[in-house]
């Protein structure tokens, strides 16, 4: 049980520094206004866990979303893990597939880093070179 707080508060940390780059960032990508957080994950006591479910949380959404549509996308959804050893679930590659396919622009990065570079990406204009 130690390992999995230990992972879950990994991936707060990178969470928390990928939301801090964001509104730093704000001015010059005036979209990462938008981008805000799933809270689907963590251990909550049954009874807030239970009320949840019932308000619509569902296992397996990614962690944060960009409702900006942009290069050919409905929008942006990031499934952040920790930096090393961060696994996909099965329910979170069948949202990943799903949204996917629904034209949504959908990655799993290890890391705030990599997720702040999925989302210059993202972001980024593209051309029509040949």
């Amino acid at each position: 049980m130690r390992t999995r707080t230990y992972r879950l508060d990994e991936e707060h940390e990178e969470q928390k520094r990928l939301m801090e780059w964001a509104e730093s960032q704000k001015q010059k990508r005036p979209q990462l206004r938008a981008l805000f957080a799933v809270p689907n994950g963590g251990h909550r006591h049954i009874t807030i866990a239970k009320r949840m479910k019932a308000e619509g949380v569902k296992r397996g959404v990614p962690d944060l979303m960009l409702p900006f549509p942009f290069n050919g996308y409905a929008g942006m959804f990031i499934e952040l893990k920790k930096r090393v050893g961060g696994v996909v679930s099965k329910e979170q590659e069948e949202w990943r597939s799903m949204l996917s396919g629904y034209g949504y622009c959908v990655r799993v990065c290890a890391g705030w880093e990599v997720a702040k570079d999925a989302i210059i990406e993202y972001l980024t204009p593209k051309t029509n070179l040949p």
